[in-house]
């Protein structure tokens, strides 16, 4: 099968789950306001193409994480996470979700940090992104920053239905 044969019998809808993952955002929440820039500018890139989102807010904890992503593994197509990937003793995301990764996608984490390095220097090489397969299901972990985010969804968004696919077969 051809490259475009493959993409065109990808599925067209997808659900997908956000997880924002800030204590600051948790906080806010709670307190009645939301303001969660990243994880509506992935809502915002998903739904644009069709897809069907779903945010959570959790704080930097690894018990609510992984609460998120058993969930999310349950209910959705894909799961982006956002926040908690840089080296702060309070970034837990990566340490929570990479060990239950059944496959690794370590160039996802390569390339955006070129990208990132070749657009705003030295700090797009603190993030720790990556992404990987966790029961069939693409999950990636995102840096917290919107200019990021942004560079990660001009990669993920387009591919998504095509990923899925694949991870299903």
């Amino acid at each position: 099968m051809s490259f475009r044969e493959h993409r065109a019998c990808a599925p067209k809808k997808l659900e997908i789950g956000v997880v924002v993952v800030s204590d600051s955002r948790a906080r806010d929440l709670a307190r009645g306001g939301d303001t969660d820039v990243s994880g509506k500018l992935i809502e915002r890139a998903l739904k644009k193409r069709g897809h069907r989102t779903e945010r959570l807010i959790v704080p930097d904890d690894k018990k609510q994480i992984l609460k998120a992503l058993r969930r999310f593994l349950k209910e959705k197509d894909a799961i982006i996470f956002t926040g908690g990937t840089g080296i702060t003793a309070r970034d837990v995301t990566i340490e929570s979700v990479e060990p239950l990764f059944e496959k690794q996608l370590p160039g996802f984490g390569e390339m955006l940090r070129k990208i990132g390095y070749e657009k705003v220097g030295v700090p797009a090489l603190l993030t720790r992104a990556t992404a990987g397969l966790i029961r069939r299901k693409f999950v990636f972990c995102l840096p917290g920053s919107p200019n990021a985010v942004k560079i990660a969804m001009d990669l993920i968004a387009p591919e998504l239905p095509h990923l899925v696919k694949h991870a299903r077969e």
